[in-house]
């Protein structure tokens, strides 16, 4: 059991907050495959502060959307306190903030792992948020900057001592984005010198993926995220992974029915056009590695009706 503040968890795999991903159509199908604990999108606390349209709807949830996390993004303490405000008036079970997005426009503003940079700035935050959080605390985390200023360990100390419940990290620098190695080394660092739980991500696309995580860095949960990409039976390969037993991949009839739940989720979503458009590039997703689909692709992203879709999955997978 993975215990973060007072949400207990049975399972110790989590989907990761996603941008432009990880919406409540894509969540509701991530957990018919065994996620318990999963993440809205990645929000702005000034988007949060505006309370905009789409961010409303990026924050819609459903009863069985639960439990439920929000991870914020922010460095303006202003707008820190009015997200926090605004946010009370939703169910959410978890409070994530963001130190490690490596985005160019995010860091430039000093936000994500642009604070890994600036420990007594990230100090100063982080004890404002869990001061006004009424829900447990996480922090998100990079290995640091870049090779030559790994400070994950310090950061994860700071954190800890500013009062959060877990600490998520991600294997690599700032400047490694996603590409390169995953450190399992410094990660099994960072859980030897804390005493709340760390939750781990960094390259998760399989079973034995999973199981060298946990065996190399001995961290208390895995965190998904591009993993699930197109895949997101990959909760329930790595459950039964870890219990000794090997899922085979899902046959393409299997597929194509998960993604036609999926695109009919996002039509009732977002309405027709808008949810064709916004499963377009889990269309992408989803048939990568299958033969033939070059031009299905390219026909996928000019699709603006459910036929239209319905009749290109159907051909990429038969």
């Amino acid at each position: 059991m993975l215990k973060i503040g007072s949400l207990k968890l049975k399972s110790d795999l989590i989907l990761a907050p996603m941008a432009g991903i990880t919406d409540l159509p894509f969540r509701m199908l991530c957990r018919k495959f065994g996620v318990e604990l999963a993440f809205v999108e990645m929000i702005n606390c000034r988007s949060i502060s505006h309370k905009s349209r789409r961010t409303k709807q990026m924050l819609s949830t459903l009863p069985k959307d639960r439990p439920l996390g929000i991870q914020i993004l922010g460095c303006e303490e202003q707008y820190i306190l009015k997200s926090l405000d605004v946010l009370r008036d939703y169910k959410f079970d978890l409070l994530d903030f963001n130190a490690a997005c490596p985005a160019k426009k995010v860091v430039r503003r000093g936000e994500g792992s642009g604070l890994l940079k600036e420990p007594k700035k990230f100090k100063k935050i982080l004890k404002l948020v869990v001061k006004n959080s009424w829900l447990p605390v996480t922090v998100k985390i990079r290995l640091g900057w870049d090779k030559d200023s790994v400070n994950a360990r310090e950061i994860a100390l700071l954190a800890q001592d500013c009062g959060v419940n877990a600490l998520f990290i991600h294997g690599r620098t700032k400047t490694q984005g996603y590409s390169g190695q995953v450190d399992y080394n410094r990660i099994r660092e960072v859980k030897e010198a804390l005493d709340i739980p760390l939750i781990a991500s960094g390259d998760l696309f399989s079973g034995p993926l999973a199981l060298r995580m946990l065996d190399e860095t001995g961290c208390d949960g895995l965190s998904i995220a591009r993993g699930c990409l197109g895949n997101p039976w990959i909760f329930k390969e790595i459950t039964e992974y870890l219990k000794g037993k090997v899922m085979p991949r899902p046959s393409n009839e299997v597929i194509a029915k998960v993604m036609l739940d999926h695109l009919a989720s996002c039509i009732d979503f977002y309405g027709e056009i808008n949810g064709v458009v916004i499963f377009r590039k889990f269309y992408t997703w989803y048939t990568k590695g299958q033969r033939k689909v070059r031009r299905l692709r390219e026909r996928s992203s000019r699709a603006r009706t459910k036929e239209e879709m319905k009749d290109i999955i159907q051909k990429a997978l038969v």
